[in-house]
């Protein structure tokens, strides 16, 4: 059993936590046909509320914005209604949930886009790889470049998901602005060669980064925002030339909006912890001056160590939350985790979803042995 202070209560702009720790962003691609969460997804996330804060899996703040088929929104009435369900559940068991608010820009497929439209993206760029769409995955197109007269709705459709994620009941809603998504695109020398006011200078690519900061703050205060950025990941064949002094000037910009944390991915998402010369992390933990929650491939022994080193603030799992609903109690008393199956992590319904065993008194009882 671990006296450790991830295990102990911290706040959170307004928020006192039950723990440090945090669950990261999961696209299960679960969503019914109106892209709306349900019952099953308040059972979900309801099982996982002994996280100190959920963060949600990435939810499209507009048609427009989605990429990934079966992967729920935040922009028509019944997914407020069903995102309500999820909310209350989360409470009901006395834990904290924040919105991922989500633009993929042009990581989509015109199957996915209403009216078959093509996706949207700083530059007309195509990227390596494919859409997971109903038909499966096929390969990405070409996008379109959003016309400066555009913008301005970008923005505004952050705003309008910030507004409705607050009546579906959140605590709060976190900015995506990493792993290759649109904020993401626009902030990259390799995805974005505008030439107006939102490219070229490392000012003008992180403009739509402040601009839907801005608005969302607008609506929630920012004691109750926070943003996840990836500085160095080449997740959705994203590349910077120079990505250190980019994330520099974010992180700086960001902190006169009081957010409630930076989030962090620290490494290639989802495959290695390695982080190269390109970006100084520690100096980005550094110059925010909220919370920082570091997140990737973090296991128990890590977290420990990065709260002893003071390194981060709070520390975020993925997918040992999708096995483990108990994934806290387990790390406190060092129990062992459920393996997650790989054939069940993106769409289909309860199993592989809400049907992994919690802890039994045997097993709690040989751990704390």
């Amino acid at each position: 059993m671990s006296e450790s202070d991830l295990f102990q209560p911290v706040k959170v702009g307004p928020y006192t936590l039950a723990n440090r720790i945090v669950m990261a962003p999961l696209t299960r691609s679960r969503a019914n046909k109106e892209d709306a969460p349900f019952g099953l997804h308040a059972e979900y996330y309801g099982q996982r509320a002994t996280a100190g804060l959920i963060i949600s899996e990435a939810t499209q703040i507009s048609r427009q914005g989605k990429g990934y088929a079966y992967t729920p929104g935040i922009h028509s009435e019944a997914q407020v209604a069903g995102w309500k369900q999820v909310t209350d559940a989360v409470h009901a068991k006395g834990g904290r949930i924040f919105l991922q608010m989500w633009h993929v820009g042009r990581i989509s497929h015109p199957s996915l886009q209403e009216n078959g439209a093509l996706p949207v993206a700083p530059s007309a760029i195509k990227p390596e790889g494919k859409a997971f769409t109903e038909d499966g995955f096929v390969p990405f197109v070409t996008p379109r470049a959003l016309g400066l007269d555009e913008i301005p709705g970008i923005v505004e459709q952050y705003r309008t998901a910030a507004g409705n994620a607050k009546r579906a009941g959140f605590d709060g809603v976190e900015i995506h602005a990493a792993n290759g998504y649109l904020i993401d695109q626009f902030l990259r020398d390799g995805t974005n060669k505008r030439t107006d006011a939102y490219g070229g200078s490392i000012e003008n690519r992180a403009r739509l980064m402040l601009e839907v900061t801005e608005a969302v703050v607008g609506v929630w205060g920012g004691d109750r925002v926070g943003i996840r950025l990836s500085p160095i990941s080449p997740a959705n064949d994203i590349s910077d030339s120079d990505p250190d002094p980019v994330f520099t000037y974010a992180v700086e910009q960001l902190n006169r909006f009081g957010l409630a944390y930076l989030h962090l991915v620290e490494g290639a998402t989802g495959a290695s912890r390695e982080v190269s010369g390109a970006v100084d992390l520690r100096k980005l933990r550094r110059i925010f001056n909220g919370l920082y929650v570091a997140n990737n491939l973090i296991d128990r022994d890590t977290a420990i160590g990065l709260r002893e080193t003071g390194e981060a603030d709070l520390v975020a799992f993925g997918r040992p939350f999708i096995a483990n609903p108990d994934l806290v109690e387990r790390l406190r008393i060092n129990a062992p985790l459920n393996e997650p199956d790989r054939d069940t992590f993106y769409g289909g319904g309860a199993e592989g979803y809400t049907d992994y065993p919690f802890l039994s008194d045997a097993e709690r009882q040989a751990a704390a042995d």
